[in-house]
C-alpha cells in the first residue's frame, strides 16, 4: 500500500459498529476482523489509540428515558463502553498485540487508570491504547472523549469508523438525493448540523485543527487504506487544513 500517511492515530469505533448487524451486545466476527486490520497497523508502525463508544450496550440518555437522573444514565454509558474496551482488548492479545486499557473512571482491577503521559509512553513503545468511560463526565458523548484524546496525545488525524461511509447533505436512508461529501469544513458541518459528530465533538476539533476521516467499518481493511493515504470516505478539515491528498 505504500508508505504511511499517519504516524499516530485516534480510532473511534461506534458501539453499534461492534454489535453487527443487529447493533447490540457484541459480534465477535466483526470484533475480530477490525482486530485484525489494527494488529496489521500497529505492525507496520502505526500508534494506535481507541476510543470505543457503548451503544450496543445501552445510549445513554436515549435507552434512559424513564429515568429521573441523567447523570445516572450517562454513567451507565461509561460502564458500557469499558465492556467493549475489554472485549477488544482481549482479542488484540490473543492475536499478540500489546495493549492497554486505560479508563477515565478508575477501575484498577482491570484497567489502568487515563494519564496521559503513561498513554504517550505506552503508544511509544508501539502498545495499542484504548480508552473507555468516555471523558469521565456527563454530558459529553464519546465523539467528544475521542476528539480530547486526540488532542491530549496529539494525535495525526482522528479516524471515526461508523455504519456510514461518509458525510452526506442529508441521511441517504431517507433522502436518495442525499450528495457525499469528499472534503467538508467543520463550519459547513456545524452550519448544515450534519450528523459526522455532535457540536461539541466538532467544535473541539475545530479549535484544535484535528483533522476527521469518517469512513464505513463495514469493511475494516478502510482503517489501513486511510493510514495509507487513499481516499476513503470523508475529510473534515480546516479551510487550508492538513488533508489526505
Amino acid at each position: 500500500m505504500g508508505e504511511l500517511k499517519y504516524k499516530r492515530v485516534l480510532l473511534k469505533v461506534s458501539g453499534e459498529a461492534l454489535g453487527g448487524e443487529a447493533g447490540r451486545g457484541l459480534d465477535f466476527e466483526v470484533i475480530e476482523k477490525v482486530c485484525d486490520v489494527v494488529a496489521r497497523c500497529a505492525e507496520e508502525g502505526v500508534q494506535v489509540g481507541i476510543v470505543v463508544g457503548g451503544g450496543n450496550f445501552w445510549r445513554g440518555l436515549k435507552d434512559g428515558k424513564g429515568m429521573h437522573e441523567r447523570v445516572r444514565a450517562d454513567h451507565m454509558g461509561m460502564l458500557a463502553t469499558a465492556i467493549n474496551c475489554l472485549a477488544l482488548a482481549d482479542v488484540l492479545e490473543r492475536k499478540n498485540v500489546d495493549v492497554r486499557v486505560q479508563t477515565a473512571i478508575e477501575m484498577r482491577a482491570m484497567a489502568e487508570p487515563y494519564v496521559r503521559s503513561k498513554a504517550i509512553r505506552h503508544l511509544e513503545k508501539g502498545r495499542v491504547v484504548i480508552f473507555g468511560c468516555g471523558t469521565g463526565s456527563p454530558f459529553f458523548s464519546t465523539d467528544t472523549a475521542a476528539v480530547l484524546r486526540a488532542a491530549e496525545i496529539n494525535a495525526d488525524i482522528i479516524l471515526l469508523a461508523k455504519n456510514v461511509d461518509g458525510v452526506y447533505s442529508a441521511d441517504p436512508l431517507k433522502d436518495p438525493e442525499a450528495v457525499k461529501y469528499d472534503s467538508i469544513t467543520y463550519d459547513d458541518v456545524l452550519a448544515r448540523h450534519l450528523g459526522v459528530m455532535d457540536s461539541t465533538a466538532t467544535s473541539l476539533c475545530m479549535d484544535n485543527n484535528i483533522p476527521i476521516i469518517l469512513f464505513a467499518l463495514k469493511d475494516p481493511e478502510n482503517i489501513l487504506r486511510v493510514v495509507h493515504g487513499e481516499k476513503i470516505g470523508t475529510i473534515v478539515k480546516d479551510i487550508g487544513g492538513k488533508d489526505h491528498d
